[in-house]
């Protein structure tokens, strides 16, 4: 399939400019509405922060998305309309959470009632399973449902340092782009691109020492957008592969998202009881400053998306590329370790 390169550099460059220029709009609404994240026991700032700077990154993918579906239609009009109303109710469900922080009943209603509307327009995995494909298609809905609501809420889970959920969604977006380049999506290669530049036109303002912060608005609109992209892009062309892919891509969100869900429920807390035991406290609660924790994260999410990439091509030379991320990250953690106790002595 032919891929239009100047289209997706002009996405991605599209968005990224939208997003840094309307940032500083962003961080004056969300002072005026009263958005504003006040220092709590569980978090790591000790000022008031404005918290909805996602609505840059909501107005970076939807001027640019709008834009190149108006000159390149590559995806029917009904799963581009039931795709974008989804996502304006997420990022809707946003605004309104992070200016009078609704009810977490509510926001997962609203959670499934925009991943249906993606549903029922004709977005939905496929599971190829020989022999229980049939059987599985019977699911298709409901497995649908649950890795668009459970990845929107992973990344909001993951938003708890400076530029920790732009980040790692940069670095999704990017490897579930180059993913589709090679399933020939083009669609799905303009939304990811367009997603990535996004994510990196908001970092400079919400990197530490953060401006501003995405909240709600944004984080919940990341994982939404990635959750559906994934499904028109890798999904659409992995088969078999496409779980574990999909999965290796957006890895740091939804293992650290799994593992919050078992030890809530191992400490028979709500599952969605906010708590201090994600990776990213963890790391600070270790000695880590903001930074370093941060570019841990990044370091990981980089290495399993470019696992994801080297299994996709289903080479023998998997087991090598694994074993060498596993160094990789050993190193890693291994450096950072050293240097903050050496920094503390």
């Amino acid at each position: 399939m032919q891929h239009n390169w100047l289209l997706y550099i002009a996405a991605f460059a599209s968005a990224f400019a939208i997003t840094l220029v309307t940032t500083p709009l962003a961080k004056w609404i969300s002072i005026k509405s009263g958005a504003i994240d006040y220092p709590k026991d569980r978090g790591v700032h000790k000022k008031p922060m404005p918290r909805m700077g996602g609505i840059a990154i909501v107005l970076g993918f939807s001027v640019t998305v709008l834009m190149v579906f108006f000159f390149d239609r590559g995806m029917s009009t009904k799963q581009f309309i039931g795709f974008f109303i989804g996502a304006l109710l997420i990022a809707t469900l946003g605004v309104l959470d992070d200016v009078k922080n609704l009810p977490a009943k509510l926001k997962f209603c609203v959670q499934i009632i925009a991943a249906l509307i993606v549903i029922f327009s004709g977005t939905r995995i496929h599971v190829v399973l020989w022999p229980v494909t049939a059987a599985l298609q019977k699911f298709s809905i409901p497995i649908t449902l649950i890795w668009i609501v459970g990845v929107t809420n992973a990344v909001n889970l993951i938003d708890g340092l400076d530029g920790l959920a732009a980040g790692v969604s940069s670095i999704a977006a990017l490897s579930l782009m180059v993913l589709c380049i090679m399933t020939g999506s083009n669609t799905a290669v303009v939304l990811t691109a367009a997603l990535a530049g996004a994510c990196l036109g908001f970092l400079p303002r919400n990197f530490n020492p953060a401006e501003i912060f995405m909240g709600d608005t944004g984080s919940t609109f990341l994982g939404f957008v990635l959750a559906v992209t994934s499904i028109l892009g890798v999904f659409k062309g992995y088969a078999l592969l496409a779980v574990s892919v999909s999965v290796l891509c957006l890895g740091l969100p939804v293992f650290d998202t799994i593992f919050a869900m078992l030890r809530r429920m191992a400490k028979h807390q709500p599952i969605m009881q906010p708590d201090r035991g994600h990776l990213h406290h963890r790391l600070i609660d270790r000695g880590f400053s903001q930074k370093q924790a941060v570019l841990i994260l990044y370091a990981i999410s980089l290495c399993l998306g470019c696992l994801a990439i080297f299994i996709s091509f289903k080479d023998s030379g998997v087991i090598v590329v694994v074993l060498l991320t596993v160094i990789l990250l050993s190193f890693i953690i291994y450096y950072f370790n050293v240097h903050v106790k050496h920094k503390n002595k």
